[in-house]
């Protein structure tokens, strides 16, 4: 592919990179359009009329190579601009190791010829990432902003370093260190330290949770010593490992060979699995109440001002799903169109439900939370269970990660997760095409709810009936169920504009949240 290049060549000037409006502009509206289009992390890479502006560029040293951090920002004909890190480097036409679909354009620097890549394929560009965060090493910005790079506790000194691309799926990128380390570059641009950081270095501090990858470092850039933007993390790699939807996938192959069957059979080894991780779940949210912490994950109350803003979310996604429905009903399968009618039905009941957060009265707590938690988020392998990813739902800001909620939002999540898992298991499975939909729907339905109650049990008995945390069961119900709801319309907002053919599996979980509604009683 590097011969089949364009000819053209981008002559290059490391020293004025920054402010270099020629090149700037010819990466603008050239040569990272077609590029970008190619990358999984890029979210509007199907989108229409989209273009590019390269918003600023963070310089790199190691030694007497350097390299690029550039801002992209992305702005769209209708909707919010979103901003990407795109690291660069150049290297030598002598260059062999370096995969095909890395090289954005041949180039020209300080009168050697070469080639302008994608840095994350080059070996040079992660080894000076390893180098730096063994170092604590730093750079200086022109504008007096600071590239920093923190040592972790995780992190040992290693006398040779092999290092790995590796793909993973969502907004991110990752290399493997000496099958030891991983590092996770942090493609989305949001202002402050990522979560997730916050998150490691305060589970180190705490001895009863140890599920978690240990931290080993990152890189931020800082503003006389405030962090701007946090540009990746490093921690243990847990090697060896499956995640969660993966091995539940195989439980569920399992269950369809005796479904088929006419049987309906869940080892107990399922059963155990996921108590054990209704378990760890209460632990680390047990880790995460700590009244004595620093302000960032001091419990709060339930107060009024955070009521009244997920009430406002919800509401405003609930209409909106509701009325995108009304207008695709038609275009929907007639189960999908059973489904659809009857939460269309039950809208006032919905709102009626919805409207009580903002009067019942709430003794339980909000604490900082995983935020992003489903099954993908969990991995397995012979030392136990690990949690990944603390840094919350990734499209969104810094600032809406690091709210505080009920824990419960969390446990919502997993439960969601689980439904997920079943529903897509039996509906594309080619083993399960004879079985009617109905059927298919009940069963998984059934497998479902023994998984939702055995992670419940579990994750409520580690905690008891008068936890602090979760006050009394009448909050717990009402709170989950919230949570249950919140995040089955949201689901149902992504699969109405990614997957219609999946509209059904939000909205039974909607549905299962109506029936529970009429078992609550308002306090």
């Amino acid at each position: 592919m590097i011969y089949e290049m364009s000819p053209f060549v981008l002559l290059l000037d490391w020293e004025g990179f920054e402010k270099d409006k020629y090149v700037h502009t010819v990466l603008e509206d050239n040569l990272l359009p077609n590029y970008l289009e190619k990358c999984s992390w890029f979210a509007g890479r199907n989108r229409k009329n989209w273009r590019i502006k390269i918003t600023g560029a963070v310089r790199m040293k190691c030694g007497d190579t350097e390299f690029f951090f550039t801002y992209l920002q992305i702005r769209y004909s209708s909707g919010e601009p979103e901003s990407y890190l795109f690291p660069v480097s150049f290297v030598g036409e002598e260059t062999s190791d370096i995969p095909e679909n890395a090289f954005i354009s041949r180039a020209s620097l300080d009168e050697k010829e070469g080639f302008l890549v994608d840095a994350v394929y080059d070996p040079a560009f992660r080894l000076a990432i390893f180098k730096s965060l063994l170092s604590s090493a730093s750079t200086r910005q022109k504008n007096e902003q600071v590239l920093e790079f923190e040592r972790g506790k995780g992190l040992e000194d290693e006398t040779e370093t092999e290092s790995c691309f590796i793909d993973i799926d969502g907004n991110n990128t990752a290399f493997v260190y000496n099958n030891k380390y991983f590092f996770k570059l942090y493609r989305n641009l949001y202002q402050g330290i990522n979560p997730e950081i916050e998150s490691l270095r305060f589970f180190s501090r705490k001895e009863k949770f140890s599920n978690y990858p240990k931290y080993c470092g990152s890189i931020n850039l800082t503003e006389e010593n405030t962090p701007l933007y946090t540009f990746g993390v490093m921690t243990e790699y847990i090697a060896d490992s499956k995640d969660n939807w993966s091995l539940t996938g195989d439980y569920l192959n399992d269950f369809i060979i005796g479904l088929v069957d006419g049987n309906f059979q869940v080892k107990e080894q399922v059963f155990v699995k996921v108590a054990q991780l209704g378990k760890r779940t209460a632990v680390m949210h047990d880790a995460l109440f700590d009244p004595g912490a620093e302000e960032a994950f001091r419990p709060e109350q339930i107060n009024r001002s955070y009521r009244t803003e997920i009430h406002r979310k919800l509401e405003e996604a609930l209409d909106k799903r509701y009325d995108t429905l009304i207008d695709m009903y038609m275009d929907l399968d007639e189960q999908t169109q059973a489904l659809a009618w009857q939460f269309m039905e039950a809208k006032d009941k919905i709102l009626n439900f919805i409207d009580q957060i903002l009067t019942r009265v709430f003794n339980s707590l909000r604490i900082r939370i995983h935020g992003d938690f489903h099954l993908r988020q969990i991995l397995i392998n012979a030392k136990g269970i690990h949690m990944i990813d603390f840094e919350g739902e990734p499209n969104t800001p810094i600032s809406k990660r690091i709210t505080k909620h009920s824990p419960l939002k969390d446990v919502a999540s997993m439960i969601r997760s689980y439904h997920y898992a079943v529903s897509a298991k039996l509906y594309n499975s080619e083993q399960t095409q004879m079985i009617p939909e109905k059927d298919l729907l009940r069963a998984s339905d059934r497998w479902y709810k023994l998984m939702r109650d055995t992670f419940l049990e579990e994750y409520l008995t580690y905690f008891g009936p008068h936890h602090t945390l979760l006050k009394n069961n009448n909050e717990v119900n009402y709170l989950l169920q919230f949570h249950l709801l919140e995040k089955a319309i949201n689901e149902l907002g992504f699969e109405i504009s990614n997957r219609p053919s999946w509209i059904k599996i939000p909205l039974k979980g909607i549905l299962d949240v109506v029936r529970e509604i009429e078992k609550l009683r308002t306090v």
